[in-house]
């Protein structure tokens, strides 16, 4: 398969290495940057021999290089910075994404295109409704980053192996994001039989604030390491046609009582993209939170249809 990643900063740079390494499919690096992608390309070429691994990778600043792509990765945009929230990001983002889709329409019209750029769900709307795609071609990375970050910080505050923990995360990548104790799971067991309420109330905190709080310990950029690998993740579920539950950004239409608008629930992901939409079972306490969350990005897309019109 022809995989490109469009952004050759950080989190498109690793994640294009670690596809590479995993054997996915051949890499295409695309940045506007002149020199950037096949300065990192060529490095990463260059590491081939050591790995003893044959992977194929090249770097590009010509848009036309990811022509006929069946999976394409969008990561480029503004980086958050100290004190910047994801809706801080949405305006320049947008007008960027934008483009990026127009091309991807004419030039890949049949790829799965997966999102990255923040704000996530807002920009995984906007490629949507800008190619025209079908919503299984179309998704964002989000929910199985913060799942991964739920599952962190719960096993160090149990000090087990983060792997014995089923996390689950709903709603928004941003701030109204749903870290579910009832149904994250730890060796079978529900996180709320294990920990008080005031300690789960403090890992979610903590899981919601988690992109924030790197981003303030770096000074500048963001988070990239963990994203790099939730996007491997999800690409090797497509080619290797998992069929496997992961959550990630979907166009919801009627699924959970939402209506055009996209959002982080379960999937089932293969081949083809997204096969199924799971829909978990939801007290009524959880079902309003989500609800929320939709609600918090439905009050975005105002700004996001002056691209659309």
């Amino acid at each position: 398969m022809k995989i490109s990643v469009i952004g050759a900063g950080n989190v498109g740079s690793l994640a294009a290495m670690r596809i590479a390494q995993e054997g996915l499919g051949e890499v295409v690096l695309f940045d506007i940057i002149k020199g950037l992608a096949q300065g990192k390309a060529f490095d990463l070429q260059d590491s081939k021999w050591i790995l003893k691994n044959d992977y194929k990778i090249q770097g590009t600043d010509d848009i036309s290089g990811v022509r006929d792509s069946d999976i394409i990765i969008i990561t480029a945009g503004l980086a958050r910075k100290p004190g910047m929230s994801r809706e801080d990001l949405l305006f320049k983002n947008a007008e960027i994404l934008r483009g990026i889709s127009l091309n991807i329409k004419g030039s890949s019209p049949d790829s799965i295109i997966i999102l990255v750029t923040n704000p996530l769900d807002i920009m995984t709307y906007l490629a949507l409704k800008t190619t025209g795609f079908a919503r299984y071609r179309v998704f964002g990375m989000g929910i199985s980053l913060d799942a991964s970050r739920f599952a962190n910080l719960i096993s160090q505050e149990l000090d087990i192996p983060a792997n014995e923990i089923d996390a689950c995360v709903i709603g928004s990548h941003g701030e109204s994001m749903l870290p579910l104790a009832r149904l994250t799971k730890v060796k079978g067991a529900s996180l709320t039989t294990l920990l008080s309420p005031e300690e789960i109330n403090h890992l979610i905190s903590r899981t919601i604030n988690r992109g924030a709080e790197i981003v303030s310990l770096l000074g500048s950029g963001s988070a990239f390491f963990a994203p790099s690998c939730a996007i491997s993740d999800i690409v090797k579920t497509i080619v290797q046609d998992q069929k496997r539950k992961i959550g990630i950004c979907v166009h919801l239409n009627g699924e959970y009582g939402i209506n055009d608008l996209c959002l982080g629930v379960p999937c089932i992901l293969g081949r083809r993209g997204i096969e199924k939409i799971v829909e978990l079972d939801l007290t009524r306490e959880e079902k309003a939170e989500l609800l929320k969350s939709a609600e918090a990005i439905r009050n975005n897309l105002k700004i996001v249809n002056r691209f659309l019109s």
